[in-house]
């Protein structure tokens, strides 16, 4: 669905299995802010749980949560936006003709 390589994020112009022509794939901003949403919401109260337990230094903060919120990040924005064409796709597919 994606052209290959871990980092790149852009649709290719049809899969490769099924022949759907994915350029007219809207899925804009959507899986990201719902990354965002998500992640702030379970990694702030664990910085906030870890720093009243072991207050560490800011530096580690810093390396310790932006590293890991990184990782998920780029771990999961692909499948979150095939998720969203896919729903997409089912429900709106008058959009895809």
């Amino acid at each position: 669905m994606f052209h290959p390589g871990l980092g790149h994020l852009t649709l290719q112009d049809k899969c490769n299995t099924c022949g759907l022509d994915l350029k007219k794939n809207d899925s804009a901003d959507g899986p990201a802010v719902f990354l965002i949403f998500v992640l702030g919401a379970i990694l702030v109260p664990l910085a906030l749980v870890f720093e009243s337990i072991f207050s560490p230094p800011l530096w580690l903060h810093a390396f310790l949560w932006g590293g890991l919120a990184l990782t998920i990040t780029i771990a999961s924005l692909k499948p979150l936006k095939s998720l969203v064409i896919s729903i997409q796709y089912r429900h709106r597919p008058a959009d895809w003709e």
